[in-house]
């Protein structure tokens, strides 16, 4: 299995997918339960939400199951968000706390330690080769981290997620212009919620790369997937959906690169 695939682009903008792979091993495949399988917690159909929506733009996807490893978790296995349920960076659950392994079928520390090298730190090194790459064309470099998740996950959240969660890390991955520029888009949206830094206020990929001082910014954004498709298994993208939100996603990408290109951050 190749862990991630590159689209290079000439522009600033990087768009991360490091969970809309639903590759796994058989030698895995077979120790996951039924619920394991079903990889019900991907990020289904972001890359073709995002498809053609900036000429230019850069794109690194995982191919693997972030039931595999998962590609924006801390791979020391420090909790991004302490206090609260999350799951670990090689999750033994569902985002509902059900198991995915077959009992005793777990991965140990030493299994683990092998699935952060060959997955985790693959897509990272190709993430982190592709920043170099636009900043050293551009002197600047927006990575714009892809996610969606279910709008009702009561074990990691309570209630309705809105429908655009960006997170920044209060702020701290990613110059104002930067937040601004989402947030101005998403508020203007007025048939979408949104939300900055609530529940996801960035992962490890925005919290590691987005260093604004260097030349980096990163800022993530979390759907609910009720926006785009439908939220039960076998998971249709809805095109009627994602017709009406794709302008808005297209719209903030082009503001990002216009901030970048600008030569103000």
């Amino acid at each position: 299995m190749t862990p991630y695939i590159i689209s290079e682009g000439t522009g600033p903008v990087i768009l991360g997918m490091p969970h809309v792979g639903t590759e796994i091993p058989d030698d895995l495949a077979i120790r996951l339960n039924d619920a394991g399988r079903a990889i019900a917690d991907t990020d289904w159909w972001i890359d073709r939400l995002y498809d053609g929506l900036l000429a230019g733009a850069t794109v690194v996807k995982a191919t693997f199951s972030r039931y595999v490893i998962d590609a924006n978790r801390d791979p020391s296995g420090v909790s991004l968000y302490p206090g609260q349920n999350t799951t670990g960076v090689c999750p033994t659950t569902t985002f509902d706390g059900d198991a995915i392994y077959l009992d005793g079928q777990e991965p140990g520390d030493d299994e683990i330690a092998e699935r952060t090298l060959t997955y985790h730190k693959a897509y990272h090194e190709a993430l982190a080769g592709q920043i170099e790459r636009v900043k050293a064309r551009h002197g600047v470099a927006v990575l714009y981290d892809c996610h969606s998740i279910r709008s009702t996950v009561p074990y990691l959240f309570d209630g309705l997620l809105p429908v655009f969660n960006i997170g920044t890390n209060g702020g701290e991955t990613c110059a104002a212009e930067i937040e601004q520029a989402v947030v101005s888009v998403c508020s203007g949206a007025d048939e979408f919620d949104f939300v900055l830094n609530g529940r996801f206020t960035g992962g490890w990929t925005t919290r590691t790369y987005g260093q604004p001082a260097t030349g980096v910014h990163a800022i993530q954004m979390e759907m609910g997937q009720r926006a785009y498709m439908e939220e039960t298994p076998p998971w249709t993208y809805r095109e009627d959906r994602a017709d009406l939100i794709r302008p808005y996603l297209q719209d903030l990408l082009s503001r990002l690169e216009r901030a970048a290109l600008d030569g103000n951050l």
